[in-house]
């Protein structure tokens, strides 16, 4: 069945039809709760809560729209107000989220590691509006009108947004990573 069937039988209390909801959005709805509380097990509370709020409203949610921008809405809500509470600072993220061919060897594997360790950690220096729309597009490729979507804004704030958070993260890069800069440098040459 597709997203918009399964939608609708869970919206008349078919759980069965909410399960494949669940396992197709649970890693996105994750690591987004992750992103704001830099803990494993408060993500997974928050994500937890943000299936069981999106169940138990799922007959006003309208089954032609895709699902993952609302239940990642239900979960930066969530979150905020769980970060907010907590006083919490985020963690770094250990992984890179690139679609990458898989390093050919032992110094490539390490060098991506730090340059995707060196690029969170980076991006971690940016505000927490920044960050998020920088998760949201890069890292979790939503496309703008699904990250308008989740942060409930219009389409054209975001690309504001994204554009200025970029901007910021061009300089920090900069100035405080010169093992990116380096990099990038390296990749435009040979991309020229």
């Amino acid at each position: 069945m597709d997203e918009s069937t399964l939608i609708r039988h869970a919206a008349n209390g078919d759980a069965a039809a909410w399960e494949p909801l669940v396992l197709a959005h649970e890693e996105a709805v994750f690591r987004l709760a992750y992103l704001f509380l830099g803990d494993p097990d408060d993500a997974a509370d928050v994500a937890q809560e943000a299936f069981l709020r999106a169940w138990n409203h799922i007959q006003s949610f309208d089954p032609t729209r895709p699902l993952r921008p609302w239940l990642l809405s239900i979960v930066t809500n969530l979150a905020r107000n769980r970060y907010r509470s907590a006083g919490r600072y985020l963690a770094a993220l250990t992984r890179g989220f690139r679609n990458e061919p898989a390093p050919a060897n032992i110094e490539e594997k390490s060098a991506q590691h730090l340059e995707a360790s060196e690029l969170w950690k980076a991006v971690q220096t940016l505000n927490m509006p920044d960050q998020q729309i920088v998760y949201l597009r890069y890292f979790l490729d939503l496309s703008v009108t699904e990250t308008a979507e989740v942060l409930q804004v219009a389409e054209g704030t975001v690309k504001s947004r994204l554009s200025r958070a970029l901007e910021r993260l061009r300089g920090i890069i900069q100035q405080e990573f010169p093992v990116l800069a380096e990099r990038r440098e390296g990749h435009e040459g040979r991309d020229a």
